[in-house]
């Protein structure tokens, strides 16, 4: 069997108050055999979310968007996504049923459990980057998300999976 293929995928999401107007920027960089790199940006604006919504949408999308099994290292500004995997946190939601450590209910669930079902065929690494810090594709993925709520046409925020 090959080696899964390595991609880098850069996330961020931006929201004009929280709740508010909010897009994500999402930016896939895989370089091929031949050593070309590969990049791909997505993007869209909705009329009223919030900031972790988007945050969360910028990895579900990236992640949804490889069409095969791959080992990823997901670049985010987001403590809130960063350390929900890298301290285990969701696993302790999971096992108290979407429930914190202090037992109120885990925000977001459905887009938790979209992002779980996004990832379940990959190695994914996160790995948080310090946001607004010069971080080149970090910067771009701002822009991107930035420019997707100031659209004139923004969607109404849906949950569910676009793919399948």
């Amino acid at each position: 069997m090959a080696d899964k293929i390595k991609v880098n995928i850069y996330t961020d999401g931006a929201c004009s108050g929280n709740p508010g107007p909010g897009g994500y920027g999402t930016i896939l960089v895989h370089n091929d055999a031949n050593g070309i790199t590969h990049e791909k940006e997505l993007s869209d604006g909705y009329k009223c979310v919030t900031n972790n919504q988007m945050e969360l949408m910028a990895v579900i999308v990236g992640l949804e968007a490889l069409k095969k099994p791959c080992t990823v290292s997901l670049y985010s500004d987001s403590k809130y996504v960063v350390d929900a995997f890298n301290n285990h946190w969701i696993e302790g939601w999971i096992k108290k049923g979407w429930k914190t450590a202090g037992k109120s209910p885990v925000k977001n669930v459905e887009l938790w459990q979209r992002l779980l079902k996004a990832k379940e065929n990959h190695d994914v690494e996160f790995i948080w980057v310090k946001g607004h810090a010069g971080h080149e594709y970090n910067e771009r993925c701002d822009k991107l998300a930035v420019c997707a709520y100031k659209r004139e046409v923004l969607k109404d925020f849906e949950i569910t999976s676009s793919q399948k």
